[in-house]
């Protein structure tokens, strides 16, 4: 596809085949892997391809809908940034300038890397990222981490936040949960299991100081097919007392298994 500039990019090629968007020889295939005789395939997008430049955006754009998150003229930071699709959302809706960081390396498209508005800090562990090393702090962050939990990148972030700061993270069941709970492939499928983990975030949130104001579910499941979920958060001064959380995990995990 790429080479047929069909798609700017590997990733972008694969977050439009896994979108059910690529027709081969009048076929559906959703599957980035299938090889075919180069010479006998005939590729078709269909539908409206990808605005970002992964699929990681959608899930964003879900989050800034759904909560009313703003970030036009914020300094943000994507944590876990892989290829940039939440960076990317950020700066379409327009963010001054975007922390993209990541412990992996040469991942960030090259559109982004080459955005002066994107400082791109890849091969960083954000549990070690100290205030000193931004320079300024961060209004709005997104949190979209893998083979860690949530618990420990809270703390962090809350220190390069912003009084006031805002975050949107995603909650991955298979990354929270007991290795008894989650099942082949790293697939967490039961309900119950959701919602357990749903609450046991809500809970280390409001432990770290940080008041709940929305929780909803990713529009599209992960990789291997997992049902993942947004939390909206906002910190808040210790001395100040929090407000209800919003949001009802047994709610949000139904809705997610009802629509995805």
């Amino acid at each position: 596809m790429v080479e047929r500039r069909l798609a700017d990019s590997r990733e972008k090629a694969k977050a439009i085949i896994m979108a059910g968007q690529v027709f081969v020889n009048g076929e559906r295939e959703d599957k980035a892997g299938t090889t075919f005789e180069e010479t006998k395939a005939q590729i078709e997008i269909k539908g409206k391809t990808l605005k970002y430049v992964s699929r990681g955006g959608l899930k964003l754009e879900k989050a800034m809908d759904v909560f009313g998150v703003d970030v036009k003229d914020k300094v943000c930071m994507d944590i876990g940034s892989s290829t940039g699709g939440f960076t990317d959302c950020m700066l379409q809706n327009g963010a001054r300038k975007v922390y993209a960081v990541d412990v992996g390396h040469g991942q960030l498209d090259w559109k982004l890397r080459n955005d002066p508005r994107v400082v791109c800090m890849e091969r960083t562990n954000i549990r070690y990222v100290q205030p000193e090393d931004i320079g300024e702090p961060i209004a709005f962050a997104s949190v979209d981490v893998s083979f860690i939990s949530l618990t420990k990148v809270l703390p962090v972030a809350r220190t390069l936040l912003t009084e006031n700061g805002q975050m949107v993270c995603l909650i991955k069941p298979q990354f929270e949960a007991g290795r008894e709970k989650v099942g082949k492939k790293g697939v967490v499928r039961d309900k119950a299991v959701h919602v357990e983990v749903i609450r046991m975030i809500m809970d280390h949130v409001t432990q770290q100081h940080f008041a709940i104001r929305g929780l909803s579910f990713s529009p599209i499941k992960g990789p291997e097919g997992n049902i993942e979920y947004l939390i909206y958060i906002e910190k808040y001064p210790e001395d100040t007392a929090l407000p209800d959380p919003v949001g009802d995990p047994a709610d949000v995990t139904d809705q997610a298994h009802a629509s995805l």
